[in-house]
């Protein structure tokens, strides 16, 4: 740390109590109280550097021969501040440091201790100090920190916004350009070298600093300076992610709830060895709602993971509503990079029926599907560039991972019993269809949602189903769908119709591929063909007979799947009783279901047939 010397003459005062005595032997003629502390000094050396002093021992009339006794309790840094301007006055040697400089310069300044009152005096001298220290980080640091004590006369002399701008300098530059790296009063710089052979530590070279290298040095700041600080940064043009990197930072050492603590009962838990005290829930919810707004706006600079703690912890200690909802619209832009766990937030409220604040959620995706609209929207003409068909795909991956998301987040609120229908559907109903590749995922939340809640009406269950797209069902979900008697028939018969489809669709195509390698095929080619060096080529005709037994094994495993499909389609109907119960129970669409019925009957009768027609064609 900088230090000035000043002075020469030794110690020439001495403390009894509350009082501080001059050692000169001389009578003391002029008493200086401040606060609880009195000085008895004598008038010729304090009115020779001080021009108040000068004035107010002037007008002090002591035509009785009574001591002057001054007050001055309103004196910048206070009694410890004039114990040293006392000694600079008598010639005494005092340092100047950068924890005393600030002080001692606005006390200066309010003494009138300029050069009008003696050469080389205190303004002069501290100010002088002040540019020294001003060029290292740790000292400036340090010198910004004690600005909160006389901060009026510290901004009136500009001494907090040259701290500021010097700071704001050196973080916004590269550290590793400097012969020594800057060194922060909490981070310095690692010293360990490699050791040679006759045990000599190399440590000549520093090590290289990252860039959250002054994040703990500005932590130690209140929150008015530590704000100007963040401010100039950015002015000075630091990249967002470092200044939303600080704000974590300062949010994690002053707001304990961001450290997974969930409730007061742990934040008031400090790590042994801190001198931090953990501030009220008042003042913890002020640099809440301060530091939102300070986080920088771009998309993506501030981890997703961090937003929705920060949030979490807003609902804890009510926070404006506004800070709420900013919190909320910077997660909705960046949902697809949440995780599941973050976004599982308890319910806050008293008179809350669900576990986890499904609105909020809501209010999140709600906004995140606004902003996907948007971009829709601004990329529909037919005449796109590269970059915006490019563009279009990252919206595609990133609607697909929010529905993933969704669909994940419904499985684990589904089993909450006091989950309405309504807030269900209307949350799986926010994501479009086409950003589910699979229905996997909605299927088991819903299964989840009707295992949980098996009061609803068939009305409801078919409308919760309604949203869950059968066609996009994995074999492994159809296999499930089919024998789940929580579903509605309906939807039962969806799923093994559409595994029917299937079904047709791969035979098909297999026949494609077999007609395609007969009319390929060469008659004269029945043996293999010697070439020149010696190799032969591989017989078609043993080639087709290969594809034609792998065919025919599909084909039979197929006869088999469709078989089972059929036996479940019997027993669903002998557990519903009949087609005719169910349509009695239906009675305004008794008919059309009926004739869909026998519809189906037909058409699997008629994809049986047709599956052993091809198959005896394939044995021939």
């Amino acid at each position: 740390m900088a230090c000035m010397k000043l002075g020469c003459k030794s110690e020439a005062f001495h403390r009894e109590g509350q009082t501080w005595h001059c050692t000169t032997g001389l009578p003391s003629d002029v008493t200086i109280e401040i606060e609880e502390m009195s000085f008895h000094l004598h008038k010729f050396p304090l009115l020779s550097r001080s021009g108040l002093l000068e004035k107010l021992i002037g007008e002090f009339s002591n035509d009785d021969g009574s001591v002057c006794v001054l007050q001055l309790h309103d004196i910048p840094g206070g009694a410890k501040a004039f114990e040293l301007i006392a000694k600079f006055c008598y010639g005494a040697k005092i340092e100047l440091t950068a924890l005393n400089v600030v002080s001692l310069r606005c006390a200066a300044e309010y003494l009138q201790m300029n050069e009008d009152y003696g050469e080389g005096n205190l303004i002069t001298q501290a100010e002088s100090f002040l540019d020294e220290v001003f060029g290292n980080w740790t000292d400036t640091i340090k010198a910004l920190g004690t600005c909160e004590e006389v901060l009026p006369y510290a901004e009136e002399l500009h001494i907090v916004s040259r701290c500021i701008n010097s700071l704001a300098m050196k973080a916004c530059a590269d550290p590793n350009l400097f012969n020594q790296p800057i060194s922060g009063c909490n981070n310095m710089p690692s010293t360990t070298g490699t050791v040679l052979w006759n045990g000599i530590s190399d440590a000549t070279k520093p090590q290289p600093m990252n860039d959250d290298w002054w994040y703990e040095d500005v932590s130690f700041l209140g929150l008015s300076l530590y704000k100007r600080l963040i401010q100039a940064v950015e002015l000075a043009g630091m990249n967002p992610e470092s200044i939303a990197g600080s704000l974590i930072f300062y949010a994690k050492r002053y707001l304990p709830l961001m450290n997974k603590q969930s409730s007061f009962k742990n934040a008031n838990h400090v790590k042994p060895g801190t001198n931090i005290s953990t501030p009220s829930e008042a003042d913890q919810r002020g640099l809440l709602e301060e530091i939102v707004e300070l986080l920088p706006n771009q998309k993506g600079v501030t981890e997703t993971k961090f937003l929705l703690r920060l949030l979490r912890t807003a609902m804890i200690l009510h926070a404006s509503p506004s800070c709420r909802e900013n919190l909320e619209k910077r997660v909705g832009a960046q949902l697809d990079q949440a995780s599941l766990d973050d976004l599982l937030i308890p319910n806050m409220g008293y008179s809350v029926e669900t576990l986890y604040d499904i609105d909020c959620f809501q209010r999140i995706l709600d906004h995140f599907m606004s902003m996907e609209q948007a971009a829709s929207t601004a990329t529909s003409p037919c005449i796109v560039e590269e970059g915006q068909l490019m563009e279009g795909a990252h919206s595609l991956t990133s609607i697909t991972m929010v529905a993933n998301l969704v669909d994940a987040y419904l499985a684990d609120v589904a089993p909450d019993v006091n989950l309405k229908f309504p807030k269900f559907q209307s949350l799986a109903a926010a994501v479009p269809d086409y950003a589910r590749p699979l229905a996997d995922g909605i299927y088991r939340a819903t299964d989840i949602f009707l295992k949980a809640h098996p009061w609803l009406t068939d009305s409801e269950r078919e409308q919760i189903c309604g949203i869950m797209n059968c066609q996009k069902l994995s074999l492994e979900a159809s296999t499930h769908a089919a024998q789940n008697e929580r579903l509605p028939l309906r939807v039962i018969v969806q799923v093994l119709f559409f595994e029917q489809l299937r079904l047709r669709t791969s035979i098909s195509g297999w026949f494609f591929v077999s007609d395609n390698l007969e009319s390929s095929e060469n008659p004269n080619a029945n043996l293999a063909l010697s070439k020149n060096d010696g190799s032969h080529q591989v017989d078609p005709a043993q080639d087709r007979a290969l594809c034609i037994n792998d065919m025919r094994d599909r084909v039979s495993e197929l006869e088999k799947e469709c078989q089972s499909m059929k036996e479940e389609i019997q027993k669903l109907v002998k557990t519903k009783r009949s087609w005719n119960i169910f349509c009695r129970r239906k009675s305004k669409n008794c008919n059309s279901k009926e004739s869909k019925h026998c519809t189906l009957k037909a058409h699997l009768s008629s994809v049986d047939g047709s599956q052993h027609h091809e198959n005896g064609a394939l044995d021939n």
